[in-house]
């Protein structure tokens, strides 16, 4: 085959491979996204996914013997109420004030006797980051080991003039009481 005539064929074939291939990498576009526990929250509208928060520290709790947690929107509320109070105030420390006290906001739920327990902390990106930072911290680790737990509200505030721009908090709490 002549050389003119070799690449032209080459440049003709080149063609659908490389429309293939864009049309692939296409596809893979949309199964290529960023899990949600990768999302970054570092962001005003950041949200933690629920499902994926509940799924992972579930799969952890039953690795340890324990039930698995749901999540529930109204512990979903104050967690995101002591989120943003953190966030407001820039710092982790706006959680000691009284009432932001974990007791005081279950019993502003109807929850007064429940047991619960709380996770707050500030400067995780990702909730994989604070996940594993809760794991490895004695304290924060006995939160996720709650022997009664089997519901949580997770919740991240981002504030952008704070140092730690993230701030969360999770509260673990056992069944909510019967009416």
């Amino acid at each position: 085959m002549r050389a003119t005539a070799r690449r032209s064929l080459s440049r003709f074939l080149l063609i659908p491979i490389g429309l293939a291939a864009l049309g692939l990498s296409a596809c893979m576009g949309d199964r290529l996204q960023t899990p949600p526990f990768y999302q970054d929250l570092a962001k005003t509208d950041g949200q933690v996914d629920q499902a994926t928060a509940a799924q992972m520290i579930s799969q952890y709790r039953i690795n340890n013997g324990l039930a698995a947690v749901t999540p529930d929107p109204r512990l979903t509320s104050i967690a995101q109420t002591q989120a943003n109070a953190m966030a407001s105030a820039g710092t982790v420390q706006a959680s000691l004030a009284s009432n932001l006290q974990l007791e005081t906001r279950m019993a502003a739920i109807g929850e007064p006797k429940t047991a619960a327990s709380e996770n707050v902390s500030a400067g995780y990106r990702t909730f994989a980051e604070a996940f594993s930072g809760w794991r490895e911290s004695a304290k924060h680790n006995e939160v996720l080991l709650a022997k009664s737990a089997t519901r949580l509200g997770i919740a991240t505030a981002y504030s952008a003039n704070a140092k730690h721009k993230v701030f969360w908090s999770l509260v673990l709490a056992a069944p909510a009481p019967t009416q």
